[in-house]
């Protein structure tokens, strides 16, 4: 009989209590905090500036070593 109430209480109960549990942290976490976007920002940011770096090298790679796709691709 304790065996049913330990497959029951994993089996049932624990899932059930995780989902409630992280539904809740969903609810109360639902949109990003000042801090989490001006992260956010300066993520975007730094990625813009590091994909026109690359598109700068790829442009000189281009024109001094015309074949380098080739051999990267």
């Amino acid at each position: 009989m304790e065996e049913l109430l330990v497959i029951f209480a994993l089996g049932v109960c624990a899932p059930m209590w995780l989902f409630f549990h992280y539904l809740t942290k969903w609810k109360t976490a639902k949109g990003l905090s000042t801090e989490d976007e001006r992260m956010l920002g300066e993520i975007w940011e730094s990625t813009t500036r590091m994909e026109e770096r690359i598109q700068t090298l790829e442009r000189i790679l281009d024109s001094e070593a015309p074949r380098w796709r080739t051999r990267h691709d």
